[in-house]
């Protein structure tokens, strides 16, 4: 068992999907959120979900870490409630609209963040900023970029000692951002559990 927390964020608003993908119907789960939660579980001791709102019927409230601002959509904002709730650790960050991420790509993001603050993802030209590693060190600049009002992930993870790792399988890091992803995605998921 992975011994590094896992927080998987589900406070998006959704709006390229127009309604909240996280409670969509996938695969053999009743929502995104719980596949991604049930999949994780199984390789991460202690795992949470981030949310604005508890809106799960699965999970312990003591596994829910909720947004502390309502209004405001920032993945920023979630990561400050995050390092509040769970501090002095190295936390495993992940969207919940991104299934497909292998364990062996996770523990590869893990394996290389011992000497940096944050440690992502990579795919061909994108950087997948919401999946990696981060170290609860980088609260302070998280602290200074909400008092000047800046809420873009690159800007925070550029500030500190970082490390962007790639990989080749483009697949794994799928984003079902959209209905036309959301349908890609069911039967992408379909095609490896069908050959196995």
């Amino acid at each position: 068992m992975i011994d590094m927390p896992c927080v998987i964020l589900c406070g998006g608003k959704s709006s390229r999907m127009k309604e909240d993908k996280t409670l969509l119907p996938f695969f053999n789960s009743n929502s995104l959120a719980q596949f991604q939660y049930d999949r994780l579980k199984l390789h991460f001791k202690n795992i949470y979900i981030s949310s604005k709102t508890n809106k799960f019927n699965f999970i312990n409230e003591k596994n829910l870490i909720l947004d502390e601002n309502k209004e405001i959509f920032s993945p920023i904002l979630a990561l400050d409630t995050i390092f509040k709730k769970i501090n002095n650790r190295k936390i495993f960050i992940i969207t919940v609209d991104s299934p497909f991420v292998t364990i062996e790509s996770i523990k590869e993001l893990i394996k290389n963040s011992v000497d940096v603050d944050v440690c992502v993802a990579k795919t061909e030209d994108k950087v997948h900023n919401l999946c990696g590693v981060f170290d609860s060190n980088i609260s302070i600049t998280i602290q200074s970029m909400l008092r000047d009002d800046i809420h873009k992930i690159n800007y925070l993870i550029k500030q500190n000692k970082f490390k962007i790792i790639e990989f080749t399988n483009h697949n794994e890091f799928m984003n079902i951002n959209n209905p036309e992803d959301y349908k890609k995605s069911l039967s992408y998921i379909n095609k490896i559990y069908n050959s196995n």
